[in-house]
């Protein structure tokens, strides 16, 4: 939806390292429209996009290997000022003539950076220290200022590119930023994207905002508005359908599409008997002919189509695939009772996009129903995807914007695919009543505890693991419950939330008396990465 970005843009170039969608996110959080973009873009795409600054992001490989991801020097010779992150960085000074190798200390994890304030990448970065390492900055009286950045490296900078000054180093990392302000190029060793970095944030807004000069015009009442109306131009006279999940996603979409084109949009909801405990009658109540919104609502009851097609299936991508696929086919076929429909609309968000793979280089982490589980053939024609830009966070104030209450705009994520992949293994009837009676008991105890809008996810998952237990003198052999509970601004990264051992243990009690076929519950420690937010 180009008509609706900003005018001042810029550009990510993607080298496949795990936190390169971060760059974007924080670079919207200085109010600047970003957008990813494969190293392999020709460089006079990049030339027509008039970007006001280029970023260059990090990457598992090293610069100096034949065969590793590269880009012309003729991109640093555009007169657009450039910023390279950890191997962006390297490359940088690889392919300017600086040195590259292997450290002979790897650096991972929070790291003691000292860095020079008279660059304008680290103005107000840091707190006034003694240099303990030692290092005499170049050619200008010293400025040793100190802060915590996260460093991720096998290789790194020993000797900075000709006409680079040194503006940061470490310990053990002689160049951990570099800058020649005659260009406007500027390289960083460490990743001023992920949280872990102290100042990374203001960072990212001294390049953006100071040195690429831009104003901050990318805001999501503009952002709503121009979307509406390229909706209305896109459509035109078209009928559309939409994928109502009741979800925050498919809400805010479903939302979105009828303010631009009212009653040319038909909203189906289909009950896959995946959701959580009695929410197709709060998605019914809600969109459906009673509620507040002038939707054409149809509500599918599919449950048991939709087990039949899981029965037996233990493989998460594949459960992932049925899911999706079987959606397509409702529809599919509700679109033909309808009569003719042009347009199908889902809501696909960032996200789902980079952990499909399909956003710049970055490896594929997991299918999605909205995104990789789409059959070869759909039989509508094209998908309007309007949310596909935005990080979930973006997406609850675009919902705010359209005037949606905030009970639903700050509700609880939930995957397409639904219970499908809280579910380790095979998918039953059994199993997901348990889990919705369970996650319902969860739910409704960080509620209670006052934790609901200061956690960013949490769920209840059943594990495929059934053990031996004992209740009222009886020998049990029953199902483990996982609680997941993780605090996250862009859904990339997350950490394990902290919850009170007391609500923790009430949780437990409640649900091993109330659920049947449960006799353990454990809480999940893991962070993201190594591991996802969701199970499957």
């Amino acid at each position: 939806m180009e008509k609706s970005l900003s005018k001042e843009k810029v550009i990510v170039i993607d080298f496949g390292g795990q936190y390169n969608q971060l760059v974007a996110r924080r670079v919207r959080e200085c109010n600047v429209y970003c957008e990813i973009y494969s190293y392999k873009t020709d460089i006079e795409q990049i030339k027509a996009m008039n970007p006001m600054g280029i970023i260059l992001t990090g990457g598992p490989n090293s610069c100096y290997e034949p065969d590793s991801p590269t880009c012309s020097g003729e991109l640093f010779e555009l007169g657009v000022p450039v910023l390279g992150l950890c191997y962006g960085a390297q490359l940088m000074m690889h392919v300017l003539g600086g040195r590259v190798e292997k450290a002979p200390v790897r650096e991972y994890g929070k790291t003691e950076v000292f860095v020079d304030r008279t660059s304008p990448l680290f103005a107000e970065v840091g707190t006034k220290v003694q240099n303990p390492a030692g290092v005499i900055w170049d050619d200008h009286k010293s400025d040793d200022h100190a802060t915590i950045c996260w460093m991720s490296h096998f290789d790194y900078i020993s000797k900075a590119a000709p006409g680079f000054r040194v503006v940061a180093h470490t310990a053990d990392c002689p160049v951990a930023a570099a800058e020649n302000t005659e260009k406007n190029l500027y390289a960083i060793q460490f990743h001023p994207e992920v949280l872990h970095t102290q100042e990374g944030t203001k960072m990212l807004h001294n390049f953006v905002r100071g040195v690429c000069g831009c104003t901050g015009t990318w805001r999501m009442d503009s952002f709503v508005e121009n979307s509406i109306q390229e909706i209305r131009e896109k459509v035109g006279d078209g009928k559309v359908l939409c994928a109502l999940s009741g979800g925050v996603d498919s809400s805010v979409a479903a939302v979105m599409m009828a303010k631009a084109i009212g009653d040319q949009l038909t909203c189906v909801f289909v009950d896959h008997g995946l959701l959580r405990k009695n929410e197709g009658d709060e998605v019914e109540e809600v969109f459906g002919p009673n509620g507040p919104y002038e939707l054409n609502f149809i509500r599918v009851n599919a449950q048991e189509r939709f087990y039949g097609k899981l029965a037996g299936v233990t493989e998460p991508e594949k459960k992932r695939k049925i899911i999706g696929e079987e959606f397509i086919r409702v529809f599919e076929e509700e679109a033909k009772k309808i009569g003719a429909v042009d347009f199908l609309v889902q809501g696909t968000i960032y996200p789902d996009v980079v952990e499909s793979g399909l956003g710049g280089e970055s490896a594929v982490i997991k299918s999605h129903h909205n995104v990789g589980g789409l059959p070869d053939c759909v039989d509508f024609k094209e998908i309007i995807e309007p949310l596909r830009n935005l990080f979930k966070d973006e997406v609850r104030k675009a919902g705010l914007e359209l005037g949606i209450p905030e009970k639903l705009v700050f509700r609880q994520p939930f995957p397409g695919p639904g219970l499908g992949i809280r579910i380790i293994g095979e998918v039953t009837a059994e199993k997901v009543k348990i889990v919705q009676d369970a996650d319902a008991i969860y739910r409704e105890e960080i509620a209670n505890a006052g934790l609901d809008r200061s956690i960013g996810q949490y769920f209840a998952a059943l594990t495929n693991m059934r053990s031996v237990g004992v209740m009222g003198d009886e020998r049990t052999y029953d199902y483990a419950l996982a609680l997941r509970a993780v605090n996250t601004i862009d859904f990339m990264t997350a950490e394990s939330a902290e919850i009170p051992f007391e609500v923790l243990q009430k949780v437990m009690s409640r649900v091993i008396n109330e659920v049947k076929g449960v006799n353990r519950v454990f809480y999940d420690l893991t962070s993201k990465p190594p591991g996802t937010i969701e199970f499957e």
